[in-house]
Parts: C-alpha cells; sequence; structure tokens
C-alpha cells in the first residue's frame, strides 16, 4: 500500500499517543470521558464516573526501568528561555493515568499518594524483599 509513518516519534507524539491510549480504556471500562479546550489546563481530561463525580486526570507516559519498575514524571517541567521551573501537580489534578507503552496498560495513580518529582510502581519484588511503603503496579491498573 506504500504508507508509512514519519519514523521516529517526538515528545508530542509520544504523549498523544499515550493520551489516546489511556482515553480508549477510561471509554471501555464504562467512563464518559471529557477533554478540555484548550492547552492552559492542568489536567488533560475529566472522566465523570458512575455516581456522576467528576475527576481531573492527567495523563503520563511511564518508562519501565529493569524489568522491575514503571516510573513517570509527577511534576511538569516547563522550559522556557532562562525559567526552568518545575511544577507539581497537587490539588490541581486528582488523578495520574499511566500508560506503559511497553506493556500497553493503563495505570490509575492518586495524586497525592506519590512524590511531587516521580513516581515509581514496583513490577518486581525488591531484593531485600521489603513490602513497606511498596506502590505494586496491579494494584493501580485498569
Amino acid at each position: 500500500m506504500g504508507l508509512l509513518g514519519r519514523g521516529k516519534n517526538d515528545t508530542n507524539t509520544i504523549g498523544d499517543i499515550s493520551e489516546a491510549a489511556i482515553i480508549t480504556r477510561f471509554l471501555q471500562l464504562g467512563y464518559f470521558v471529557l477533554t478540555p479546550y484548550g492547552g492552559n489546563h492542568r489536567y488533560d481530561l475529566v472522566i465523570e464516573d458512575v455516581e456522576r463525580r467528576f475527576w481531573r486526570i492527567q495523563c503520563k507516559t511511564a518508562r519501565i526501568v529493569n524489568n522491575a519498575i514503571i516510573k513517570f514524571d509527577t511534576a511538569n517541567h516547563n522550559v522556557t528561555g532562562n525559567n526552568r521551573e518545575c511544577r507539581h501537580y497537587r490539588g490541581e489534578c486528582d488523578y495520574f493515568a499511566v500508560y506503559s507503552p511497553g506493556f500497553n496498560k493503563v495505570y490509575l495513580v492518586p495524586v497525592d499518594e506519590v512524590g511531587v518529582a516521580t513516581a515509581i510502581l514496583r513490577l518486581t519484588p525488591l531484593k531485600n524483599n521489603q513490602e513497606k511503603n511498596v506502590r505494586w503496579a496491579k494494584d493501580y491498573e485498569l
């Protein structure tokens, strides 16, 4: 057929793919999904649950590290001119919806349960078998 993509994806395209996968998963689960108009919001989506409550969602793309953890940023890194501002999402959205392209899975993580820079969801046990304060990926999977 001769149709080919553009090759390697840039960060905007990677984010678009993650957002599309997240929206698809919410729709499969029966949520209503709303998208805000314009680009100046601190959240990417709003979902409405069965009890008609609305939740602000910030979409993120996960990285798999050593097949042991899923890692994602919990802050926005604005870099414009001399401004190197890093802003967290606490109080400005309710959940991170995290897409893992490597596993093709979506995780829903409350913003207030993770740090203000990065977050880790564990796939495998720690070498010392510690379980305290471990966030297991399976517990957040949609």
